[in-house]
């Protein structure tokens, strides 16, 4: 009776320090990522007003392009944490090169597209005639990064698979100070204007992919693990993918159709939106941090046949879940005064933004649960029921958020309809991981 409790509490405390182990460095290098955009648009907005807005089309539409992706490091941080957790590393690593191989073809592919494409892709956009320009020639040098950044995602995952998120940290760190420096060298000290900055971030982007590959590379000759594509784990890798890549889709279209309602609320509702939403991505972000520990815990234990270490690990980090979204949704209230005036000066984008401001603060917690469940349930494999969910989700809320002009309340209406969307997401996810079976052991699912 006595050992219970600290037999609890140690497995707590183990549970704990492997979730701060991973997210951590996962926060730091998830966060990189927007800081290279950040740098582009520091440095390009120096060279005029038609070259930024140029980069914003371009940028826009490069981002877009590459989330639609980010099932590469989803699918193959879950893969590769099952073998992990089943003890065989020769097959992980092979696992994750078949994601890798993917990753080049995906790449190769979406460049093919863009590049003769950009003129009109640009011109749908709306983009003006004298950004135009801009955009085109950013966005055709910066197509010639895409395969590097497919490399990158699908590589990010096979070393969390691996339980390795210092790794990604690191390369972040060394890509965006390359970036910055390549960016300020290629723009004004070669004057090669935008074309530089799209020049500068695909050399950085080429060198963390490089970066990646000597350490799988490395990791698969320890191993022997054989580097030559294989079409069977290809096509295998493209199969588990498939369903992410519906959710990640309807996920981004959640998105767009709430940023087509603000823009019908008027000007003021949607520089009000574009604060909230640039605000909800950050803090996205870590949650995020969160949830790509549960992938990397979660596939060990599964791969490793540990049922009860896969629930208890999965009820830590709900627990994480809600304190961290109860702790960044205070912060959100308390620092709101502070945080509207860096955006805006105008107090009636400020004064609409505010009431939003403070349903998104109320909804984080259940974000928290949210992420963490979606992760754990991307850990497990069980890619087909997100897919499904998320198409629930969307079937609930597009018709809520259109009426939202007819009901009225503005912007604050729009973010409960959002909140409506994640408290749907919460009851789909926790329904699945209280039914237990997202739970299938072994080293594949």
């Amino acid at each position: 009776m006595t050992q219970a409790p600290s037999t609890s509490k140690a497995a707590r405390r183990a549970h704990d320090r492997e979730i701060i182990a991973l997210a951590l460095p996962a926060f730091g290098a998830l966060v990189a990522e927007p800081l290279f955009v950040m740098v582009d648009s520091a440095v390009v907005g120096h060279l005029g007003t038609a070259q930024l807005a140029g980069l914003a089309v371009a940028s826009s539409l490069l981002l877009t392009a590459v989330s639609i992706f980010v099932f590469l490091a989803y699918a193959t941080t879950a893969a590769v944490a099952r073998r992990v957790g089943a003890g065989d590393l020769q097959s992980a690593i092979r696992q994750g090169m078949d994601g890798i191989w993917l990753a080049i073809l995906l790449g190769a592919a979406t460049l093919a597209v863009i590049l003769p494409t950009a003129p009109s892709v640009v011109d749908l956009l709306g983009a003006s005639d004298t950004a135009a320009p801009y955009a085109v020639t950013y966005l055709r040098i910066s197509a010639i990064g895409i395969p590097a950044m497919l490399i990158v995602l699908a590589a990010t995952g096979v070393l969390r698979g691996l339980q390795d998120t210092k790794t990604p940290l690191y390369v972040a760190i060394a890509g965006f100070t390359a970036n910055a420096a390549l960016n300020a060298g290629l723009v004004y000290g070669a004057g090669l204007g935008i074309a530089g900055s799209a020049w500068g971030t695909v050399i950085a982007q080429y060198g963390m992919a490089a970066a990646y590959l000597v350490v799988v590379v490395r990791g698969a000759r320890k191993h022997h693990a054989s580097l030559r594509p294989d079409a069977a784990g290809i096509r295998a890798c493209a199969q588990a993918g498939a369903p992410l890549l519906v959710r990640t889709l309807s996920l981004r279209a959640i998105l767009m159709i709430a940023t087509a309602v603000a823009a019908r609320l008027g000007d003021t509702d949607i520089a009000a939106h574009q604060i909230i939403i640039s605000l909800w991505n950050l803090l996205a972000f870590a949650l995020d941090a969160i949830a790509i520990a549960g992938q990397a815990i979660i596939g060990r234990y599964l791969g490793a046949g540990d049922e009860e270490g896969a629930r208890g690990a999965c009820r830590r980090m709900v627990q994480w879940g809600i304190v961290s979204g109860v702790v960044l949704g205070l912060l959100v209230v308390v620092t709101s005064p502070l945080f509207l005036p860096l955006f805006t000066g105008d107090t009636a984008v400020q004064d609409t933004a505010l009431p939003a401001l403070i349903v998104v603060a109320l909804s984080v917690p259940i974000s928290g649960v949210v992420f963490v469940l979606d992760g754990v349930l991307m850990g497990a494999g069980d890619g087909p029921y997100l897919a499904g969910a998320m198409l629930v989700t969307l079937a609930v809320f597009t018709p809520v958020a259109l009426l939202v002009p007819t009901i009225g309340g503005g912007l604050m209406t729009l973010w409960l309809a959002m909140t409506l969307m994640m408290t749907v997401r919460l009851l789909t996810l926790w329904h699945r991981t209280r039914s237990g079976r997202w739970i299938v052991t072994g080293a594949t699912r």
